[in-house]
Order: structure tokens, then sequence, then C-alpha cells
């Protein structure tokens, strides 16, 4: 449970680090790329610079998730800019929250995990939660619906390969396992921002290790937690943890105010996570 704990401070942090950093951050993949070459040094030092391509079995399975997730990280935060422009920030920041609904039918159809009644309930509640806690009225253009499933889907794999390396790859490789995905989502995001001819700021390299960090212990954890715990109940927890510490610091620190929809949903999702873990 610690490790899951860990992931969730981590994951809120950098929601909130990002939030911040929209103060002076014009274009936001230079930023990520940034993010990502700080968690490729991170990794680097967690596996070693000289054990990058060990020679041990499952290698080659590892490389290869590395691949599809880092694809699948780049992929989700693109689809979720493209998303914001075409169905607006609430549509797409709900289909993204969503994504959990993927690692978990994953779990409970392919690798066979079980939850129970209240766990059962939690989860309906947790999703139920995150659905109201975004709901608000606002205009959107839903001709480009099927964005929003790719969304879910993308955000869902990407935290789902989690899961299946849990499953199918060596544990032993994990450290190389992070660091193929962030290696390859760095490679993607860097060519798109080069395509797109994006500027760099100071901002944009500040921003950009700063949030690195708890990106990176935040993948990290989550994937020890999967190692420790029902990824059935992992996943939900980890998200609606998340949203509850941002919540609390938004309230706290950044003076933002909940309505009484929010406020509810905040309630809802304390319910859960005392259902899930039981």
């Amino acid at each position: 449970m610690i490790y899951l704990i860990l992931a969730i401070m981590c994951s809120a942090l950098l929601s909130i680090i990002m939030r911040l950093s929209q103060r002076h951050v014009d274009n936001d993949l230079s930023m990520l790329g940034f993010n990502y070459i700080t968690c490729v040094i991170l990794s680097l030092v967690a596996s070693g610079v000289g054990n990058v391509f060990p020679a041990t079995e499952g290698i080659s399975t590892t490389l290869g998730l590395g691949v599809i997730n880092g694809f699948l990280y780049l992929a989700g935060f693109v689809l979720l800019q493209v998303n914001i422009k075409r169905n607006g920030v609430v549509m797409s920041t709900t289909f993204m929250k969503l994504g959990l609904l993927v690692p978990m039918v994953f779990s409970l159809v392919v690798f066979g995990e079980r939850m129970n009644l209240m766990q059962s309930i939690g989860t309906v509640l947790a999703l139920s939660a995150i659905v109201l806690i975004n709901a608000q009225k606002e205009e959107t253009n839903l001709s480009f619906k099927w964005g929003l499933i790719l969304l879910l889907l993308a955000n869902g794999g990407a935290n789902g390969m989690s899961k299946v390396y849990d499953e199918v790859g060596n544990e032993e490789l994990s450290a190389q396992f992070l660091l193929y995905t962030f290696a390859m989502a760095c490679v993607l995001c860097w060519a798109l921002a080069i395509y797109k001819k994006e500027k760099v700021s100071k901002y944009h390299v500040l921003y950009g290790v700063v949030i690195g960090v708890p990106n990176f212990f935040s993948a990290k954890f989550l994937l020890k937690s999967v190692q420790t715990l029902p990824a059935v109940i992992a996943y939900p927890t980890f998200s609606v943890g998340a949203i509850i510490v941002v919540s609390l610091v938004s309230i706290c620190f950044l003076k933002e105010k909940l309505n009484k929809r929010q406020w509810i949903a905040l309630a809802g999702i304390l319910v859960a996570l005392a259902l899930l873990n039981i």
C-alpha cells in the first residue's frame, strides 16, 4: 500500500505543477520534452548507465513493451490536446480520467482478477464521482467523438501497461522498462516539437525538469503497486486518490472554490476509497 500512496502523491504533485506552469508556458510540447529527458536521466540512474541492455532473459519483451508504452504516453497527450480543441476541456478531462476502465477491464477479463461486492460498489461510485466532478455545461463538437474514445484507450492503455508488464515481464528489468518507455516518448515528443517548430524558453526547461521528477516516480511507484496489489484495486484508488489530493491543495493553497456538485463528488470519492480497500 505504501507504493500506491507514494504513486498518488507524485501524480498529484505532477498535476499541481502542470497547473502552475500555465502562467509561464505557452506551448506544452517543449516542456513535455524536457520532462521526458529528466525521466530518461532518472531511469538511467535507476537501471545503471552500463546496464541499459543487459543480457538477461526477457529483455526483448521489456524493450517491446517499453516502446509501446512510450508511444501510448505521447499519444495520450496529443489526443488530449486535440480533444480539448474539438470537444472542450470538460469532456476531454472526463474521458481521460475514465481511461482507468481499460486496465481494470483487462485485469478482470484477461488476468482473472476479482473484486468483492464492496469493491465493485466502490468502483462504480468512483467512476460516477469522476464524471460528476467534471460535469458542467459546455458546448462540444462531438463530430470528433472517436477522438474521445481514442483518448480513453490511449490513456488507459498507458496506465495499464504496468499491469501487463507485471504479468509477462521480468521484474528484475523494471527499471529498464521505464527507461525504454520514457526514451521512446522523449524521441517522439521532440520529433513532433521540431516538426511544429516550437520555440524553447527557460520556463520550458525549468518546468519540464520539475515535472519530470514526480512523473518518473509516479510511474515507478505505480508499477510497484500493481506488483503488490490487485490492479482492479490499485488503478481506481490511484486515480481518485490523486483527485482528492489535487482538490485539497487547490482549495487550501491555490484558493480555488468548489461548487456543491463537486463537493458531493469528492465525498463520493472518499466513500469509494474506503470501499475499494475493504
